[in-house]
């Protein structure tokens, strides 16, 4: 998603329309009207007005997630990319995917379970409308990575579905829970982090109909 689709998302979501939108970043309708059809891109100084109207950062504005490109091969990673390469690809055949549930390893506790070459993942969660759980990294027998994160459901409108595919886009700009913006019909999930993988801190949530329906908090990184 290119800036112009971004920012068209972002006014419609608010329920603002381009001439309120101008209003409030003190710009001419028409400069709006540019910077959704692509025509001109927004001075810094605007984008950050943009940014902290709409509470995203301006990286997440300014990247063309399309356009990302990885030119690291398997020989020139780091033992961290491979490390943030496994935990994505766990991340989408495990709570998210509804994908290789184990067996209880505490009472009344769901667990899920994923491996692949060196790695070991494991999720461990109770609760269920208020939660709380742990998930964690090991290689070649070690543990190298941990998170733990609590959540609860803050309305009747929440969907589980919902929650599940906004964590299956969570990509190595955002590999934490999910991405740090996503919306499909009616449903829109917003993610922040401060610090990077190695140590960090986040929040999540979700809104429908730009109403709060559900919050999570989580942090974690390298473990040694």
């Amino acid at each position: 998603m290119i800036f112009s689709e971004k920012l068209q998302l972002l006014r419609k979501n608010k329920g603002l329309t381009q001439e309120e939108l101008a209003e409030r970043l003190d710009v001419s309708r028409q400069a709006v009207a540019k910077w959704e059809s692509g025509q001109v891109y927004p001075d810094i100084s605007n984008l950050i007005q943009i940014s902290n109207l709409f509470n995203v950062t301006v990286d997440y504005l300014v990247r063309d997630q399309e356009c990302t490109i990885n030119i690291s091969t398997n020989d020139t990673k780091t033992d961290l990319d491979k490390l943030i390469d496994f935990r994505l690809e766990a991340n989408i055949n495990t709570y998210a995917a509804c994908m290789n549930k184990t067996a209880s390893t505490r009472l009344d506790s769901h667990d899920f379970q994923y491996a692949n070459g060196p790695f070991t993942y494991h999720d461990t969660y109770v609760g269920g409308e208020q939660f709380a759980g742990e998930e964690a990294i090991w290689q070649d027998g070690k543990a190298v990575y941990a998170m733990n994160y609590m959540g609860r459901v803050l309305g009747e409108q929440f969907n589980g579905d919902f929650l599940k595919e906004a964590l299956c886009k969570a990509d190595r700009n955002m590999p934490y829970r999910g991405p740090e913006y996503y919306q499909s019909g009616e449903y829109l999930y917003k993610c922040k982090v401060t610090g990077d993988f190695t140590w960090f801190q986040g929040y999540e949530e979700i809104y429908c109909n730009e109403i709060k329906v559900f919050e999570c908090c989580f942090h974690g990184g390298l473990v040694r």
